[in-house]
């Protein structure tokens, strides 16, 4: 187990059936329920999770959003940090499937979750088709947020070009990106976005239309895009398994 790295990716969705169709349908994915929490499998491997947004959330309007999972070593001791560091802790929780998890929010209120001990699984790859591929922090103001994610994660973050900065962990391997954004370009949420790999672009792209979900923003050589919540962000990008 290596901590402090980036592990997994779940769907929290206000229509669970529905938005099982459209990622079926997408990347192909075939979803199994387990009490109530819905796992995408691609073939025999695990890929990502779904579940029913809690009513308390619903009534807040919180919106779909994909989250993501970071893996610590002690749950109790980084929720301390979190805390100290300015962040919130919105919940702490202990079940058999996924062990002790905990839903933060960083001083700027990105929401991501950190997992502790190795009862959930693994799921993102270096390059692979119909699976989790990276992840990145859109915000508006990196430097103030910079020194919350090293002081709880002991990454290092450092800048590279055009407002972005690299995530390295503590064997230097880069595994996230920071990308300052303006508020009127990516909208006044900061948040967490996952990308997923695919197989062809553009096949994509037309899969994610016709189904109900639609292309927000075209990088080149990757596309970001919403679910048929219109709320679910993510990022498609080609990936070739090796």
């Amino acid at each position: 187990m290596q901590t402090n790295n980036i592990i997994y990716a779940d769907l929290s969705t206000y229509t669970p059936r529905e938005t099982i169709t459209f990622y079926e349908a997408v990347f192909g994915w075939k979803y199994f329920e387990d009490q109530g929490y819905y796992m995408a499998y691609t073939g025999d491997k695990a890929v990502a999770g779904l579940y029913e947004t809690p009513e308390k959330f619903k009534q807040l309007r919180m919106p779909h959003f994909w989250m993501t999972y970071m893996q610590v070593g002690n749950v109790r001791s980084t929720v301390d940090k979190v805390r100290e560091l300015g962040g919130t802790v919105e919940m702490v929780n202990h079940d058999d499937s996924f062990g002790r998890v905990a839903l933060i929010r960083d001083p700027q209120g990105a929401g991501f979750s950190i997992s502790e001990g190795d009862k959930l699984i693994n799921t993102r790859t270096m390059n692979e088709i119909g699976t989790l591929i990276w992840n990145e922090l859109h915000v508006s103001d990196a430097h103030s947020i910079i020194p919350f994610y090293q002081g709880i994660f002991h990454w290092t973050i450092r800048e590279s070009e055009n407002n972005n900065f690299a995530i390295q962990n503590a064997h230097n391997e880069h595994i996230a990106d920071v990308l300052q954004i303006p508020n009127e370009v990516k909208g006044k949420y900061e948040y967490w976005v996952c990308t997923f790999g695919v197989e062809d672009l553009q096949e994509s792209c037309d899969k994610i239309v016709s189904n109900g979900g639609a292309t927000v923003a075209d990088e080149g050589s990757r596309m970001l895009c919403t679910d048929d919540s219109g709320q679910a962000f993510f990022y498609i990008q080609e990936a070739r398994t090796s």
